[in-house]
């Protein structure tokens, strides 16, 4: 069975994404700047699907196999490495 995600939703400080096979993963929404830097009505207006999830107005992906690694908006983390 492909874990993928079932419902997500924000606070002022993180990102939450309920799992199809029960967990809930909490991050911080530091990790994803263009999803810390959005309204929460762009945040409410996202996509699902079998791998992860999509904000099409914020052009952010996330993946769930990238949550469960712990893995945070990889092209920010090159940015700053460089």
């Amino acid at each position: 069975m492909t874990t993928s995600p079932k419902r997500v939703w924000t606070d002022p400080n993180n990102l939450w994404v309920e799992l199809n096979d029960g967990r809930t993963l909490g991050v911080p929404l530091a990790w994803f700047p263009r999803l810390l830097a959005a309204t929460s009505e762009q945040r409410a207006h996202y996509e699902l699907s079998p791998r992860g999830v999509h904000w099409d107005e914020l052009d952010e992906d996330i993946s769930v196999d990238g949550l469960l690694a712990g893995q945070g908006d990889q092209r920010w983390h090159r940015l700053e490495a460089a």
